[in-house]
């Protein structure tokens, strides 16, 4: 029996033409590698919340609704293009939230929705002025590669992303988790070495995570078709988009133990995470 772990960091079909999990798939590979819960996390939508529910407690797994939501650098109300900004997309980071309970959904909910309807811009985006207002019932954690800590520290701007933790653990105490990864990428050793020091010095918990965006390991193929069609170019192209880095899915609790053999406390808290949601 694999070593029990909750994957919080999940992108379905509705992560549109970026996640290829389907979700009785999903449910079915949890039940299999001995996983009590599972978080659905797509890109800025909650479209698949209710079938995502409603599926998981049929398989008898403990469903934990959440979004990798998109924010703004500045104010979600800003919708001018910065000269440095290729199309925009520089001014936007991301940032994972997980309900807890039904307050926290109703304001990942409130969120996700003013995201389109007020931040929209390129992508549906919120800002900390939202956060502030809507954070109850919420976790949120550093996020991956593309979050605004992660960015500020491969960028060289260490005070910035220590700034950018206070105040996010702040917004949510207790509540703030600095979220890890491994790849492959050299960029997110850089990043864990600094989180694991944030980690100390500012008693905050680690949380593994495993952007999981296919299945399977032999699913990644697919995968590339679909980030092909997403972005209009085949897998004949040498310069086609595709993810930097390896392993974007579902891995056991068993390879995520290995994966972050030095870092164990970081595998347990998605359990412990896993019974507060």
């Amino acid at each position: 029996m694999p070593a029990p772990f909750v994957h919080l960091h999940v992108h379905s079909q509705y992560s549109l033409l970026d996640g290829a999990i389907k979700l009785d798939q999903l449910f079915g590979r949890a039940k299999a590698l001995n996983m009590p819960a599972v978080a659905l996390t797509d890109h800025g939508n909650l479209f698949g919340a209710i079938e995502f529910y409603e599926k998981a407690r049929e398989a008898g797994v403990k469903p934990i609704l959440g979004c990798e939501t998109y924010v703004a650098v500045g104010s979600r109300f800003d919708k001018e293009v910065r000269e440095h900004e290729e199309g925009g997309f520089d001014a936007i980071s991301h940032l994972l939230l997980l309900a807890m309970n039904r307050t926290g959904y109703r304001n990942l909910i409130q969120l996700v929705s003013k995201g389109y309807l007020e931040g929209f811009y390129y992508k549906p985006r919120i800002d900390l002025d939202l956060l502030r207002k809507h954070s109850e019932g919420l976790i949120a954690t550093s996020g991956c590669l593309s979050s605004m800590v992660c960015r500020a520290i491969t960028a060289g701007q260490t005070r910035t992303a220590w700034q950018r933790v206070e105040e996010l653990s702040e917004i949510f105490p207790g509540r703030f988790y600095l979220e890890m990864q491994r790849h492959g990428i050299g960029l997110q050793d850089r990043v864990n070495a600094e989180l694991s020091k944030m980690a100390i010095d500012m008693n905050l918990p680690l949380l593994a995570t495993n952007d999981a965006h296919y299945l399977e390991h032999g699913d990644h193929r697919h995968h590339e078709a679909l980030l092909c069609i997403g972005t209009g170019t085949n897998l004949d192209d040498p310069k086609r988009f595709r993810f930097d880095g390896e392993g974007f899915y579902v891995k056991s609790g068993d390879e995520m133990a290995e994966l972050f053999h030095d870092h164990p406390s970081a595998v347990r808290n998605t359990l412990e995470l896993a019974v507060a949601a």
